[in-house]
């Protein structure tokens, strides 16, 4: 286990909030404690953080015959005001300005783009401004939407380099059964090399939240692939934040690879935002997944789908439909088409932004 320098930090709907719904403001004000003296011991942090709807679920009774989308954009939009102003003020007891951050899953699409919000991230955190970066929901529906914030979280994670991942939640962590269950243990260290552990999980999801423990299991899992050390934990439990930067919190931890480098890890996770796909040959494939590190060449190409440009993810698979990868287009796709087949042409994906899945 690694000390915590620079730090993720998301907070679920369920922590945020009590069983009968209604936000739990002693719980947000002892969180904003633990963060505010982590911050203060030199850890740059940023804090993901759900409960948007939730709040505004309290705040707003809608009409049942109200279209569902439209629910959640009203609920949303007013309740993330009520949630940004109860960090303000929190964290306004310790001196600590907060800036509120809303994204889509198109700002992780294009690298300019991400780059973009990478640098405003940063730049916050150079000023000693704490982020807390929410989904947009009010804009964010159907193919637009995260799995939920703990997929944000680990999109934030890889794109600022952070080494620590911290994902709060109302249960210890993984078990290997339902968590209420006697029979159930929590499972304290998951290494990668680790099989079937999806076995594990129920199919209980937040109340107040789309997601559950299986999309943080494959954020957890994805994260740590990446060099990023993951902790899956009870926010609920008092002290839990500062008991995981000493060591001794009882929870979930993920143990990391080594780290990737920077445009790897932005593209680790664009299988939900590629916008275009390449099959390649035998040759091709043996090419990208040797020791050796290659781009893709035009001449390794049988197959080009989708309208993309330079700059665009491309998803990556083999003759036989098995996806093994992504990369970052080097031309369009008008031009890769003219060019597929072809030998001494300039490579569709250069190796500095490609990304093989690791393969049994």
């Amino acid at each position: 286990m690694k000390t915590l320098n620079f730090c993720i930090i998301k907070i679920g709907s369920n922590v945020l909030t009590n069983i009968d719904g209604n936000p739990d403001f002693d719980r947000m004000s002892h969180l904003v404690n633990e963060i505010s003296q982590l911050k203060k011991s030199g850890v740059k942090i940023i804090l993901v953080s759900s409960g948007a709807v939730a709040f505004g679920r309290k705040e707003i009774t809608l009409a049942e015959r109200i279209n569902p989308v439209t629910k959640k954009q009203i609920w949303s939009s007013t309740g993330q005001i009520e949630l940004i102003n109860t960090y303000k003020n929190l964290f306004a007891n310790h001196q600590t300005q907060v800036a509120q951050i809303l994204v889509t899953k198109e700002d992780f699409r294009d690298r300019k783009h991400f780059l973009n919000m990478k640098n405003c991230l940063l730049g916050l955190l150079e000023q000693g401004i704490l982020p807390i970066v929410n989904e947009n929901d009010t804009v964010a529906i159907t193919e637009l939407m995260f799995t939920d914030n703990d997929e944000l979280a680990s999109l934030t994670a890889a794109m600022v380099d952070a080494d620590s991942l911290v994902l709060l939640t109302n249960v210890n962590g993984i078990y290997t059964g339902h968590p209420d269950n006697e029979d159930s243990e929590l499972l304290q260290v998951i290494q990668l090399q680790d099989k079937n552990l999806g076995n594990y999980i129920t199919a209980s999801k937040s109340s107040f939240g789309r997601g559950g423990m299986l999309t943080k299991l494959n954020m957890a899992l994805k994260a740590a692939n990446l060099g990023i050390q993951v902790f899956i934990a009870n926010g609920k439990t008092e002290n839990i934040i500062s008991q995981i930067h000493s060591g001794t919190a009882t929870c979930t931890y993920f143990q990391p690879q080594k780290a990737k480098q920077s445009s790897k890890k932005w593209l680790a996770h664009g299988l939900n935002y590629y916008k275009g796909a390449v099959k390649i040959n035998k040759g091709a494939r043996l090419a990208l997944t040797q020791q050796k590190i290659s781009s893709l060449l035009p001449i390794g190409i049988i197959e080009i789908t989708g309208d993309f440009e330079k700059g665009d993810i491309l998803r990556i698979s083999d003759d036989t439909d098995s996806i093994i990868g992504l990369g970052r287009a080097e031309y369009s796709s008008k031009v890769a088409l003219e060019k597929a087949g072809l030998k001494k042409q300039k490579p569709l994906i250069h190796y500095n932004y490609l990304y093989i899945f690791d393969h049994e």
